[in-house]
């Protein structure tokens, strides 16, 4: 019963020792977590586990080293905040992944950034083409910023509500000509990826009612004859395609 009791104490006193280090180390700290912020918290909660674990040990030789990575943290954060150079060195920098509508896969590989961590936070940030974005930054927490294109609408004459709305209506999809999607087709997934790496999705081809034959017709209006020129093809919610290319179509140049 001794030892029970002991080890609640223990517990107790080091949820305070961690808390008042966490809340020392500031919001940044919970905020966004860049490389130099998780190895101080991955080692914090490593020796908070000893302290509990090995009652064997008087708790205040892991508080030590507890409140010696906090002032780390907070030293090396004070200096970093006066020197970008630094900075940069422990927080890395942000990455541009797509400008102007199109892909940087070199930035992409040096990152180990894949397509399908792309499409997941496009999804996230409620983007259903890539070509809708101006640039899109990795930034060191692992989030993605988007920043879409401006799509202005310019009226000609003074405007009124039927001008703006007959507008409104020339971007509109025709609904007579035949729907791209099936009526009980679900959008989470927008926009929907045709082809990756250069490999037809065909599943997803399956769930539009498509086949290869009419996304290779696709291609080849917009210039493309080979599936593996395409790095990356996908559509969204107006039946829109976007093509980043693998290497330039032929007979481009």
């Amino acid at each position: 019963m001794q030892d029970i009791g002991a080890l609640i104490l223990r517990t107790i006193l080091t949820y305070f020792v961690v808390f008042f280090v966490m809340r020392m180390m500031g919001k940044r700290e919970i905020g966004k977590l860049s490389v130099f912020d998780l190895v101080i918290s991955v080692m914090i909660a490593e020796i908070a586990v000893f302290v509990i674990e090995d009652t064997d040990r008087h708790p205040f030789h892991s508080y030590v080293p507890m409140v010696t990575l906090m002032i780390i943290q907070i030293g090396i954060s004070l200096i970093i905040m006066r020197f970008r150079g630094l900075r940069m060195m422990f927080d890395g920098k942000p990455t541009i992944v797509i400008a102007k509508g199109k892909l940087n896969r070199e930035a992409m590989r040096k990152q180990r950034y894949n397509l399908d961590d792309l499409m997941l936070q496009l999804r996230e940030n409620k983007i259903a083409s890539i070509g809708d974005v101006e640039f899109a930054i990795l930034e060191t927490s692992g989030k993605l910023s988007v920043i879409k294109k401006e799509t202005p609408i310019r009226l000609s004459r003074p405007a009124t509500y039927a001008s703006y709305a007959s507008l409104l209506d020339d971007h509109r999809i025709d609904e007579e000509k035949e729907p791209i999607f099936p009526p009980k087709f679900r959008f989470e997934m927008l926009p929907i990826p045709l082809i990756m790496d250069g490999k037809v999705q065909d599943d997803n081809l399956e769930k539009l009612g498509k086949n290869r034959f009419w996304l290779k017709n696709e291609l080849q209006q917009k210039g493309s004859a080979e599936f593996k020129e395409v790095f990356l093809c996908t559509i969204d919610h107006n039946g829109k395609l976007f093509i980043d290319y693998a290497r330039k179509p032929n007979g481009q140049s």
